[in-house]
Protein backbone atom coordinates (compact mmCIF):
# COMPACT_ATOMS: atom_id res chain seq x y z
CA UNK A 1 0.00 0.00 0.00
CA UNK A 2 1.47 3.60 -1.01
CA UNK A 3 2.11 5.89 2.01
CA UNK A 4 -0.67 8.15 0.69
CA UNK A 5 -3.02 4.90 1.34
CA UNK A 6 -1.69 4.84 4.60
CA UNK A 7 -1.87 8.28 5.42
CA UNK A 8 -5.79 8.15 4.72
CA UNK A 9 -6.26 5.28 6.72
CA UNK A 10 -4.71 6.74 9.24
CA UNK A 11 -6.96 10.21 9.11
CA UNK A 12 -9.60 8.00 8.77
CA UNK A 13 -9.00 6.24 11.50
CA UNK A 14 -8.58 9.57 14.24
CA UNK A 15 -11.95 10.92 12.19
CA UNK A 16 -13.42 7.46 13.18
CA UNK A 17 -12.26 7.84 16.74
CA UNK A 18 -13.68 11.11 17.20
CA UNK A 19 -17.21 9.82 15.79
CA UNK A 20 -17.30 7.01 18.07
CA UNK A 21 -16.32 9.45 21.25
CA UNK A 22 -18.91 11.59 19.77
CA UNK A 23 -21.75 9.17 19.52
CA UNK A 24 -21.15 7.25 22.69
CA UNK A 25 -21.28 10.97 23.92
CA UNK A 26 -24.57 11.29 22.81
CA UNK A 27 -25.59 8.65 23.91
CA UNK A 28 -24.69 8.81 27.49
CA UNK A 29 -26.52 12.60 27.26
CA UNK A 30 -30.25 10.88 26.67
CA UNK A 31 -29.57 8.34 29.29
CA UNK A 32 -28.36 11.02 31.84
CA UNK A 33 -31.77 12.93 30.46
CA UNK A 34 -33.75 9.56 31.12
CA UNK A 35 -32.68 9.23 34.33
CA UNK A 36 -33.23 13.16 35.09
CA UNK A 37 -36.71 12.71 33.52
CA UNK A 38 -37.52 9.63 36.19
CA UNK A 39 -36.23 11.47 39.40
CA UNK A 40 -37.26 14.52 40.92
CA UNK A 41 -35.46 16.14 37.47
CA UNK A 42 -32.10 16.91 39.76
CA UNK A 43 -28.90 14.93 39.23
CA UNK A 44 -28.31 14.79 43.22
CA UNK A 45 -24.55 13.98 44.64
CA UNK A 46 -24.22 11.83 47.94
CA UNK A 47 -24.75 12.94 50.93
CA UNK A 48 -21.69 13.95 53.60
CA UNK A 49 -20.93 15.47 56.83
CA UNK A 50 -19.73 18.36 57.03
CA UNK A 51 -18.46 19.69 60.77
CA UNK A 52 -16.48 22.71 62.30
CA UNK A 53 -16.06 24.03 65.72
CA UNK A 54 -15.75 27.26 64.55
CA UNK A 55 -18.65 29.77 63.02
CA UNK A 56 -18.78 28.97 59.68
CA UNK A 57 -18.72 26.14 56.68
CA UNK A 58 -17.66 27.74 53.22
CA UNK A 59 -16.72 26.70 49.85
CA UNK A 60 -14.27 27.37 47.79
CA UNK A 61 -14.69 30.25 45.01
CA UNK A 62 -16.67 29.03 42.36
CA UNK A 63 -16.03 31.14 39.52
CA UNK A 64 -18.55 30.66 36.53
CA UNK A 65 -17.32 33.17 33.85
CA UNK A 66 -16.28 36.08 35.94
CA UNK A 67 -13.99 37.67 33.63
CA UNK A 68 -14.76 40.03 30.85
CA UNK A 69 -15.56 38.58 27.39
CA UNK A 70 -16.50 35.24 28.81
CA UNK A 71 -19.81 33.54 27.73
CA UNK A 72 -21.99 32.17 30.30
CA UNK A 73 -25.93 32.00 29.83
CA UNK A 74 -26.88 33.15 33.24
CA UNK A 75 -29.71 31.33 34.48
CA UNK A 76 -30.06 29.25 31.50
CA UNK A 77 -27.55 26.76 31.92
CA UNK A 78 -28.71 24.90 35.17
CA UNK A 79 -30.33 24.89 38.63
CA UNK A 80 -28.90 23.98 41.55
CA UNK A 81 -30.22 22.80 45.16
CA UNK A 82 -28.62 22.62 48.22
CA UNK A 83 -29.97 20.41 50.85
CA UNK A 84 -28.85 20.34 54.41
CA UNK A 85 -29.50 19.00 57.15
CA UNK A 86 -28.90 20.08 60.88
CA UNK A 87 -27.64 16.80 63.18
CA UNK A 88 -27.97 18.56 66.81
CA UNK A 89 -31.19 20.09 65.76
CA UNK A 90 -30.43 23.86 65.83
CA UNK A 91 -31.65 25.56 63.06
CA UNK A 92 -28.93 26.79 60.53
CA UNK A 93 -28.46 29.21 57.27
CA UNK A 94 -27.52 27.91 53.85
CA UNK A 95 -26.99 30.56 51.32
CA UNK A 96 -24.99 31.83 48.34
CA UNK A 97 -23.39 35.48 47.76
CA UNK A 98 -20.67 36.92 45.48
CA UNK A 99 -17.11 35.73 46.81
CA UNK A 100 -15.94 39.51 47.47
CA UNK A 101 -19.16 40.08 50.09
CA UNK A 102 -18.73 37.20 51.81
CA UNK A 103 -15.08 37.54 51.92
CA UNK A 104 -15.63 40.89 54.07
CA UNK A 105 -18.46 39.53 55.85
CA UNK A 106 -16.57 36.97 57.01
CA UNK A 107 -13.15 38.68 57.43
CA UNK A 108 -11.84 38.29 61.16
CA UNK A 109 -14.12 34.94 61.91
CA UNK A 110 -12.94 31.64 62.23
CA UNK A 111 -14.62 29.19 59.69
CA UNK A 112 -13.35 26.19 57.97
CA UNK A 113 -13.44 26.07 54.18
CA UNK A 114 -13.98 22.78 52.70
CA UNK A 115 -11.19 21.99 50.48
CA UNK A 116 -12.13 18.73 49.45
CA UNK A 117 -14.87 15.74 49.80
CA UNK A 118 -13.19 12.31 48.80
CA UNK A 119 -16.73 10.61 46.50
CA UNK A 120 -14.94 7.53 47.25
CA UNK A 121 -14.52 7.57 50.85
CA UNK A 122 -16.97 10.74 52.15
CA UNK A 123 -13.36 11.89 53.84
CA UNK A 124 -13.73 15.94 54.21
CA UNK A 125 -10.35 18.24 53.91
CA UNK A 126 -10.70 21.47 55.53
CA UNK A 127 -8.70 24.45 54.65
CA UNK A 128 -9.34 26.12 58.31
CA UNK A 129 -8.98 29.83 58.51
CA UNK A 130 -8.15 31.67 61.90
CA UNK A 131 -10.21 34.53 63.58
CA UNK A 132 -11.44 36.08 66.82
CA UNK A 133 -14.46 38.35 65.59
CA UNK A 134 -17.75 37.13 65.85
CA UNK A 135 -20.28 37.15 62.89
CA UNK A 136 -23.25 39.29 62.52
CA UNK A 137 -26.40 36.88 62.12
CA UNK A 138 -26.54 35.74 58.57
CA UNK A 139 -30.04 36.47 58.26
CA UNK A 140 -30.33 40.08 58.67
CA UNK A 141 -27.34 40.21 55.39
CA UNK A 142 -28.41 41.78 51.98
CA UNK A 143 -25.93 40.35 50.15
CA UNK A 144 -27.26 36.78 49.43
CA UNK A 145 -28.44 35.90 45.92
CA UNK A 146 -30.49 32.74 46.99
CA UNK A 147 -30.72 31.38 51.04
CA UNK A 148 -32.70 29.14 52.88
CA UNK A 149 -32.86 28.44 56.96
CA UNK A 150 -34.26 25.51 59.26
CA UNK A 151 -33.47 22.58 60.40
CA UNK A 152 -33.94 21.38 57.04
CA UNK A 153 -33.04 24.06 54.80
CA UNK A 154 -33.42 23.40 50.70
CA UNK A 155 -32.05 26.38 48.56
CA UNK A 156 -32.69 26.41 45.09
CA UNK A 157 -30.40 28.65 42.50
CA UNK A 158 -30.34 29.60 38.71
CA UNK A 159 -26.77 29.67 37.87
CA UNK A 160 -25.52 33.42 37.24
CA UNK A 161 -22.39 34.79 36.28
CA UNK A 162 -19.71 36.09 38.65
CA UNK A 163 -17.56 34.60 41.73
CA UNK A 164 -19.74 33.11 44.03
CA UNK A 165 -19.14 31.47 47.39
CA UNK A 166 -21.85 28.71 49.61
CA UNK A 167 -21.82 29.72 53.21
CA UNK A 168 -23.50 27.14 55.82
CA UNK A 169 -23.97 28.49 59.09
CA UNK A 170 -26.08 28.48 62.82
CA UNK A 171 -28.84 30.48 62.10
CA UNK A 172 -28.16 32.64 65.71
CA UNK A 173 -24.49 32.63 64.31
CA UNK A 174 -23.45 30.58 67.33
CA UNK A 175 -19.89 28.30 66.51
CA UNK A 176 -19.76 24.49 66.15
CA UNK A 177 -21.61 23.63 62.57
CA UNK A 178 -22.79 20.42 61.78
CA UNK A 179 -24.82 19.26 59.54
CA UNK A 180 -25.59 16.60 56.49
CA UNK A 181 -25.70 18.10 53.30
CA UNK A 182 -26.05 17.11 49.39
CA UNK A 183 -26.19 19.28 46.11
CA UNK A 184 -28.30 18.75 43.08
CA UNK A 185 -28.69 19.97 39.16
CA UNK A 186 -31.01 20.04 36.99
CA UNK A 187 -30.36 20.83 33.37
CA UNK A 188 -32.73 21.52 30.51
CA UNK A 189 -29.48 21.27 27.77
CA UNK A 190 -29.00 17.33 27.55
CA UNK A 191 -31.07 16.93 24.70
CA UNK A 192 -29.43 19.84 22.41
CA UNK A 193 -26.07 19.02 23.44
CA UNK A 194 -27.05 14.89 23.05
CA UNK A 195 -28.34 16.03 19.43
CA UNK A 196 -25.50 18.42 18.49
CA UNK A 197 -22.90 15.41 19.26
CA UNK A 198 -24.94 13.04 17.35
CA UNK A 199 -24.62 15.46 14.41
CA UNK A 200 -21.16 15.67 14.72
CA UNK A 201 -20.69 11.85 15.21
CA UNK A 202 -22.55 11.54 12.22
CA UNK A 203 -20.74 13.79 10.35
CA UNK A 204 -17.30 12.54 11.51
CA UNK A 205 -18.13 8.81 10.58
CA UNK A 206 -19.03 9.53 7.45
CA UNK A 207 -15.78 11.14 6.49
CA UNK A 208 -14.04 9.02 8.29
CA UNK A 209 -15.82 6.21 6.26
CA UNK A 210 -14.98 8.32 2.33
CA UNK A 211 -11.43 8.25 3.97
CA UNK A 212 -11.17 4.51 4.29
CA UNK A 213 -12.77 3.75 1.17
CA UNK A 214 -10.48 5.50 -0.41
CA UNK A 215 -7.78 3.73 1.34
CA UNK A 216 -8.49 0.39 0.60
CA UNK A 217 -10.11 1.11 -2.63
CA UNK A 218 -7.95 -0.70 -5.71
CA UNK A 219 -7.26 1.35 -8.18
CA UNK A 220 -8.93 0.64 -12.04
CA UNK A 221 -7.54 -2.15 -13.72
CA UNK A 222 -5.22 -2.75 -11.32
CA UNK A 223 -4.40 -6.55 -11.36
CA UNK A 224 -5.99 -8.52 -8.21
CA UNK A 225 -3.86 -9.32 -5.18
CA UNK A 226 -2.68 -13.30 -6.00
CA UNK A 227 -2.66 -15.10 -3.06
CA UNK A 228 -1.37 -18.81 -2.57
CA UNK A 229 -3.60 -21.65 -2.15
CA UNK A 230 -5.33 -22.92 1.56
CA UNK A 231 -3.34 -25.97 0.97
CA UNK A 232 -0.06 -23.72 1.09
CA UNK A 233 -0.79 -22.56 4.53
CA UNK A 234 0.08 -25.48 6.34
CA UNK A 235 -2.48 -26.91 9.50
CA UNK A 236 -4.94 -23.43 9.61
CA UNK A 237 -5.04 -21.04 6.63
CA UNK A 238 -2.70 -18.26 8.50
CA UNK A 239 0.47 -18.28 8.23
CA UNK A 240 3.09 -17.19 10.17
CA UNK A 241 6.46 -17.75 9.69
CA UNK A 242 9.88 -16.04 10.75
CA UNK A 243 13.70 -16.44 10.26
CA UNK A 244 16.13 -16.24 12.80
CA UNK A 245 18.72 -14.28 12.10
CA UNK A 246 22.11 -15.73 13.08
CA UNK A 247 24.15 -13.04 13.84
CA UNK A 248 21.86 -11.01 16.35
CA UNK A 249 23.48 -7.96 18.38
CA UNK A 250 23.92 -8.44 21.99
CA UNK A 251 22.68 -5.12 23.01
CA UNK A 252 20.67 -3.73 20.33
CA UNK A 253 17.24 -5.24 22.33
CA UNK A 254 17.89 -2.64 25.23
CA UNK A 255 16.90 0.00 22.73
CA UNK A 256 14.18 -1.48 20.62
CA UNK A 257 11.37 -0.23 22.46
CA UNK A 258 12.74 3.26 21.35
CA UNK A 259 13.20 2.38 17.43
CA UNK A 260 10.01 0.70 17.55
CA UNK A 261 8.25 3.76 18.64
CA UNK A 262 7.20 5.30 15.03
CA UNK A 263 5.83 2.07 13.96
CA UNK A 264 4.09 2.10 17.21
CA UNK A 265 2.04 5.55 16.45
CA UNK A 266 1.53 4.48 13.27
CA UNK A 267 0.03 1.22 14.57
CA UNK A 268 -2.10 2.35 16.81
CA UNK A 269 -4.22 4.48 14.55
CA UNK A 270 -3.89 1.19 11.91
CA UNK A 271 -5.93 -1.13 14.68
CA UNK A 272 -8.70 1.37 14.90
CA UNK A 273 -9.06 1.78 11.09
CA UNK A 274 -8.58 -2.50 11.85
CA UNK A 275 -11.74 -2.47 14.33
CA UNK A 276 -13.86 0.30 12.45
CA UNK A 277 -13.44 -2.07 8.94
CA UNK A 278 -13.85 -5.17 10.79
CA UNK A 279 -16.88 -4.27 11.79
CA UNK A 280 -18.27 -3.12 8.29
CA UNK A 281 -17.10 -6.54 7.16
CA UNK A 282 -19.11 -8.57 10.27
CA UNK A 283 -22.38 -6.52 8.77
CA UNK A 284 -21.40 -7.43 5.05
CA UNK A 285 -20.92 -11.38 5.93
CA UNK A 286 -24.00 -11.14 7.82
CA UNK A 287 -26.11 -10.12 5.03
CA UNK A 288 -23.92 -11.15 1.83
CA UNK A 289 -21.62 -14.50 3.75
CA UNK A 290 -18.82 -12.56 1.80
CA UNK A 291 -16.03 -10.31 3.57
CA UNK A 292 -15.32 -7.80 1.16
CA UNK A 293 -11.69 -8.50 -0.65
CA UNK A 294 -10.43 -4.60 -0.06
CA UNK A 295 -11.31 -4.32 3.52
CA UNK A 296 -9.51 -8.03 3.81
CA UNK A 297 -6.22 -7.10 2.08
CA UNK A 298 -5.93 -4.03 4.33
CA UNK A 299 -6.79 -6.09 7.41
CA UNK A 300 -3.92 -8.49 6.47
CA UNK A 301 -1.81 -6.05 5.91
CA UNK A 302 -2.92 -4.06 9.08
CA UNK A 303 -1.75 -7.84 10.80
CA UNK A 304 1.41 -8.65 8.56
CA UNK A 305 2.93 -5.09 9.93
CA UNK A 306 2.05 -6.06 13.79
CA UNK A 307 3.59 -9.19 13.16
CA UNK A 308 6.49 -7.90 11.78
CA UNK A 309 7.27 -5.30 14.17
CA UNK A 310 6.49 -7.37 17.02
CA UNK A 311 8.95 -9.81 15.39
CA UNK A 312 11.35 -7.18 15.99
CA UNK A 313 10.69 -5.73 19.06
CA UNK A 314 9.70 -8.01 22.33
CA UNK A 315 7.62 -10.09 20.58
CA UNK A 316 10.20 -12.27 19.57
CA UNK A 317 13.71 -10.28 18.99
CA UNK A 318 13.71 -12.57 15.94
CA UNK A 319 15.74 -10.48 13.59
CA UNK A 320 17.64 -6.39 14.01
CA UNK A 321 16.55 -5.77 10.43
CA UNK A 322 14.44 -2.48 10.87
CA UNK A 323 10.74 -3.01 9.64
CA UNK A 324 9.57 -1.54 6.70
CA UNK A 325 6.55 0.53 6.68
CA UNK A 326 4.31 -0.90 4.28
CA UNK A 327 1.13 -3.28 4.23
CA UNK A 328 2.31 -5.21 2.05
CA UNK A 329 3.99 -8.43 1.50
CA UNK A 330 7.67 -7.59 1.43
CA UNK A 331 11.43 -9.39 1.90
CA UNK A 332 11.28 -9.50 5.55
CA UNK A 333 12.28 -12.34 8.06
CA UNK A 334 8.56 -12.32 9.29
CA UNK A 335 6.26 -13.06 6.77
CA UNK A 336 2.46 -13.49 7.30
CA UNK A 337 -0.63 -14.66 5.38
CA UNK A 338 -4.46 -15.43 5.67
CA UNK A 339 -6.19 -17.18 2.90
CA UNK A 340 -9.29 -15.12 1.57
CA UNK A 341 -12.35 -17.20 2.27
CA UNK A 342 -14.54 -17.07 -0.88
CA UNK A 343 -17.72 -17.68 1.42
CA UNK A 344 -18.41 -17.63 5.15
CA UNK A 345 -21.10 -18.83 7.35
CA UNK A 346 -23.57 -15.52 8.47
CA UNK A 347 -24.65 -17.19 11.69
CA UNK A 348 -21.33 -18.19 13.08
CA UNK A 349 -20.40 -13.99 12.71
CA UNK A 350 -22.81 -13.39 15.68
CA UNK A 351 -21.03 -15.77 18.19
CA UNK A 352 -17.60 -16.64 16.73
CA UNK A 353 -15.95 -13.29 17.93
CA UNK A 354 -17.09 -13.41 21.63
CA UNK A 355 -18.86 -16.73 22.70
CA UNK A 356 -16.65 -19.60 21.03
CA UNK A 357 -13.43 -17.63 21.06
CA UNK A 358 -13.75 -17.47 25.17
CA UNK A 359 -11.89 -20.60 25.12
CA UNK A 360 -9.15 -19.42 23.12
CA UNK A 361 -9.18 -15.54 24.62
CA UNK A 362 -8.10 -17.44 27.81
CA UNK A 363 -5.32 -19.10 26.41
CA UNK A 364 -3.99 -16.49 24.51
CA UNK A 365 -4.42 -14.07 27.17
CA UNK A 366 -1.96 -16.37 29.53
CA UNK A 367 0.24 -16.28 26.35
CA UNK A 368 0.54 -12.28 26.30
CA UNK A 369 -1.05 -10.17 29.32
CA UNK A 370 -0.78 -12.71 32.19
CA UNK A 371 1.16 -12.36 35.07
CA UNK A 372 2.48 -13.74 38.41
CA UNK A 373 1.18 -12.03 41.51
CA UNK A 374 1.19 -12.47 45.58
CA UNK A 375 0.02 -10.04 48.04
CA UNK A 376 1.80 -9.23 51.49
CA UNK A 377 -0.19 -7.34 54.57
CA UNK A 378 1.43 -4.63 55.54
CA UNK A 379 0.61 -3.45 58.98
CA UNK A 380 -3.40 -2.76 58.91
CA UNK A 381 -2.93 -1.03 55.50
CA UNK A 382 -4.44 -2.61 52.56
CA UNK A 383 -2.53 -5.89 50.33
CA UNK A 384 0.38 -4.61 48.11
CA UNK A 385 0.42 -6.38 45.10
CA UNK A 386 3.02 -7.41 42.99
CA UNK A 387 2.56 -8.58 39.99
CA UNK A 388 5.02 -9.72 36.87
CA UNK A 389 3.24 -8.91 33.63
CA UNK A 390 3.81 -9.80 29.71
CA UNK A 391 2.82 -13.08 29.59
CA UNK A 392 4.54 -15.97 28.74
CA UNK A 393 5.65 -14.43 25.51
CA UNK A 394 7.52 -11.94 27.21
CA UNK A 395 8.55 -13.97 29.74
CA UNK A 396 10.17 -16.19 27.35
CA UNK A 397 11.70 -13.11 25.14
CA UNK A 398 13.41 -11.70 28.18
CA UNK A 399 14.86 -15.30 28.90
CA UNK A 400 15.90 -15.40 25.31
CA UNK A 401 17.40 -11.05 25.59
CA UNK A 402 19.18 -12.11 28.81
CA UNK A 403 21.10 -15.20 26.99
CA UNK A 404 21.41 -13.35 23.50
CA UNK A 405 23.38 -10.63 25.97
CA UNK A 406 26.03 -12.70 28.05
CA UNK A 407 26.35 -15.39 25.62
CA UNK A 408 25.87 -13.60 22.11
CA UNK A 409 23.08 -16.03 20.49
CA UNK A 410 19.30 -16.98 20.88
CA UNK A 411 18.41 -20.24 21.37
CA UNK A 412 17.18 -21.87 18.71
CA UNK A 413 14.56 -24.07 21.01
CA UNK A 414 13.30 -21.35 22.31
CA UNK A 415 12.95 -19.25 19.60
CA UNK A 416 11.06 -22.51 17.92
CA UNK A 417 8.70 -22.11 21.25
CA UNK A 418 7.89 -18.67 21.42
CA UNK A 419 6.96 -18.62 17.28
CA UNK A 420 4.82 -21.39 18.09
CA UNK A 421 2.98 -19.30 20.69
CA UNK A 422 2.98 -16.02 18.74
CA UNK A 423 1.49 -18.12 15.53
CA UNK A 424 -1.61 -19.13 18.06
CA UNK A 425 -2.02 -15.82 18.92
CA UNK A 426 -2.28 -14.15 14.86
CA UNK A 427 -4.84 -17.42 14.09
CA UNK A 428 -7.06 -16.48 17.21
CA UNK A 429 -6.60 -13.02 15.69
CA UNK A 430 -7.50 -14.02 12.64
CA UNK A 431 -10.66 -16.09 13.31
CA UNK A 432 -11.74 -13.10 15.98
CA UNK A 433 -11.57 -10.74 13.09
CA UNK A 434 -14.17 -13.22 11.35
CA UNK A 435 -11.64 -13.40 8.68
CA UNK A 436 -11.98 -17.44 8.84
CA UNK A 437 -15.09 -19.83 9.69
CA UNK A 438 -11.98 -22.68 10.44
CA UNK A 439 -11.92 -22.97 14.25
CA UNK A 440 -8.52 -22.55 15.78
CA UNK A 441 -6.70 -25.67 16.95
CA UNK A 442 -5.23 -26.13 20.25
CA UNK A 443 -1.82 -27.02 19.27
CA UNK A 444 1.47 -25.45 19.48
CA UNK A 445 3.10 -25.83 16.41
CA UNK A 446 6.25 -24.70 16.86
CA UNK A 447 9.68 -23.49 14.75
CA UNK A 448 9.91 -20.95 12.47
CA UNK A 449 8.48 -22.18 9.47
CA UNK A 450 4.62 -22.87 9.27
CA UNK A 451 4.27 -26.34 9.95
CA UNK A 452 3.07 -28.91 7.16
CA UNK A 453 -0.26 -29.63 6.84
CA UNK A 454 1.04 -33.29 6.08
CA UNK A 455 1.67 -34.46 9.28
CA UNK A 456 3.94 -37.10 7.56
CA UNK A 457 6.26 -34.31 6.03
CA UNK A 458 7.27 -32.06 9.02
CA UNK A 459 7.47 -28.54 8.29
CA UNK A 460 7.68 -26.82 5.04
CA UNK A 461 11.78 -26.95 4.66
CA UNK A 462 11.21 -24.00 2.27
CA UNK A 463 12.01 -21.10 4.52
CA UNK A 464 13.16 -20.77 8.15
CA UNK A 465 16.57 -21.57 9.62
CA UNK A 466 17.70 -24.15 12.50
CA UNK A 467 19.72 -27.21 12.63
CA UNK A 468 18.54 -30.63 11.41
CA UNK A 469 18.62 -32.02 14.47
CA UNK A 470 15.97 -29.43 16.02
CA UNK A 471 13.77 -30.16 12.61
CA UNK A 472 13.68 -33.73 13.19
CA UNK A 473 12.72 -33.60 16.90
CA UNK A 474 9.75 -31.02 15.67
CA UNK A 475 8.64 -33.72 13.27
CA UNK A 476 8.54 -36.23 15.76
CA UNK A 477 6.79 -33.79 18.16
CA UNK A 478 4.33 -32.85 15.50
CA UNK A 479 3.66 -36.80 14.55
CA UNK A 480 2.62 -37.08 18.45
CA UNK A 481 0.55 -34.41 18.58
CA UNK A 482 -1.51 -35.79 15.72
CA UNK A 483 -1.52 -39.17 17.49
CA UNK A 484 -3.08 -37.49 20.76
CA UNK A 485 -5.17 -35.88 18.97
CA UNK A 486 -6.59 -39.21 17.09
Amino acid sequence: MRTGKIALAMFGAILGLVAIGLLLGSAGLFWANGTQRSTDGFFTSPTTELATDSYALTSTEIDLGSQPGDWFPSGRLATIRLDATATDALPVFVGIGPDSEVDQYLSGVAHAQVARIDQNTGDVTYDSKQGSVPPAIPTEETFWVASAEGTDPSLTWDLEQGEWTVVIMNSDASPGVTVEAAASARTDLLIPVAIGLSVGGLAFAAIAAVLLVLAIRQPDGAAPTVRAPVGGFGRYPVRVEGQLDPGLSRWQWLVKWFLAIPHFIVLFFLWAAFLILTVVAGFAILFTGRYPKSIFDFNVGVMRWSWRVAYYSYGVLGTDQYPPFTLADTEYPARLDVAYPEQLSRGLVLVKWWLLAIPQYLIVGFFTTGFIGWATQIGDSNPAILRLGGGLIGLLVLVAAIVLLFAGRYPQGLFDVVMGLNRWVYRVWAYAALMRDEYPPFQLDTGGPEPSADPTRGPDRGSGTGSETVRALSDDSHDINQGRSG
